[in-house]
């Protein structure tokens, strides 16, 4: 006989003032383990208030001092008599593991799982919870943070723990590129290698915006190749020439390369953005339209809505895989590449 689950969410319970505290060594209960088809909550119902946190941080994201994160995260959730369990990675090759130590814990408990690290690593955690409909948290600890920026959760440690404390769920759209999810941006091409490039040089120069605008700007400087690519969107097929292809699933970042909230693409729609051939020095030009926030206003820009897009690369070669950047992350995929939106919704913690 399946065990009930309990009750992860409700609108109307107040938050205690008084739980037991909770050390990362010890058990987190023993309640009932949910699969995939746990119960979505509605858009703003409440985190109950003794639904224990399972934090995976990060030690490769952004930000050096992940020991006065922990210390931060240790005092804030004590004092607040929070339950939690803490994976503290020593590499970050161990994410993938203890992500998925972390969803069975919370599947186990009717707890919440929550990312400390980049985008990067909000992407990776993500993944893994996005099937089971669990609750999940944000602690923004990257460069760019936009899942956090863009629904309103603060990148001060502190203030980003006082609004899990007292959050409430907000379903967010989640991107596929072959099945891969991602919350900020997929891409091929010029993009893709510019992520490589900056990942080269913040490894002598370390993790900050001007370094990445610098690695950005060494990137388009280089020579590059235009891609002959054929396109079916929402079916219809069309082919295009362009060095990248860029889908946004990030209101904030989108605004930032200049698409207003009337450009923006619908709930169950994605952006694509692609470039027409162009000079290196006409890149260079378009770059600082991007950080001027007007790429979007460019002649040589396309932004195209789309439920889903197919991308089958043709000229200079027909590969069999691309390499694909998800949330600042390269791999490989086979292709074509099909980029749509997910059915599911994260079921993401933002301040209440």
């Amino acid at each position: 006989m399946p065990v009930t689950p309990p009750p992860l969410l409700r609108a109307d319970l107040p938050r205690l003032a008084h739980e037991p505290a909770h050390t990362p060594a010890e058990p987190l209960g023993s309640g009932g383990a949910p699969g995939s088809g746990w119960p979505q909550p509605d858009d703003g119902a409440a985190l109950l208030s003794d639904a224990p946190l399972h934090i995976v941080l990060n030690p490769g994201s952004g930000r050096p001092d992940s020991a006065d994160c922990i210390a931060t995260l240790r005092q804030v959730l004590d004092a607040a008599g929070r339950r939690y369990e803490l994976h503290a990675l020593r590499h970050p090759r161990e994410l993938a593991r203890a992500g998925r130590r972390a969803v069975d814990a919370a599947r186990a408990s009717g707890g919440a799982v929550v990312a400390a690290g980049g985008d990067g690593t909000v992407n990776a955690l993500a993944a893994l919870v996005l099937p089971t409909g669990l609750p999940f948290g944000v602690l923004p600890q990257g460069t760019f943070n936009y899942v956090a920026r863009a629904h309103g959760i603060p990148t001060d440690t502190e203030a980003a723990l006082q609004g899990l404390l007292n959050a409430r769920i907000q379903p967010v759209r989640v991107g596929l590129v072959n099945g891969r999810p991602f919350l900020v941006n997929a891409s091929m091409g010029l993009y893709a290698r510019a992520l490589d490039d900056r990942e080269e040089i913040k490894g002598r120069l370390g993790r900050s915006r001007p370094v990445a605008m610098l690695a950005g700007l060494l990137t388009v400087l280089r020579p590059h190749r235009n891609w002959v690519i054929q396109l079916e969107v929402d079916g219809q097929a069309t082919t295009v020439v362009t060095p990248t292809l860029f889908v946004g699933n990030n209101a904030l970042q989108l605004q930032q390369l200049g698409l207003d909230a009337a450009a923006q693409p619908c709930e169950d729609q994605l952006m694509a953005i692609m470039t027409a051939p162009m000079s290196r020095m006409q890149m260079l030009g378009l770059l600082l339209r991007g950080a001027a926030g007007r790429l979007a206003e460019a002649e040589a820009v396309t932004c195209l809505p789309f439920h889903t897009l197919t991308l089958s690369p043709r000229l200079p070669r027909k590969p069999r895989r691309l390499k694909v950047a998800t949330d600042g992350e390269t791999t490989f995929m086979q292709t074509p590449l099909r980029f749509t939106v997910a059915p599911q919704r994260l079921q993401l913690l933002v301040p209440a």
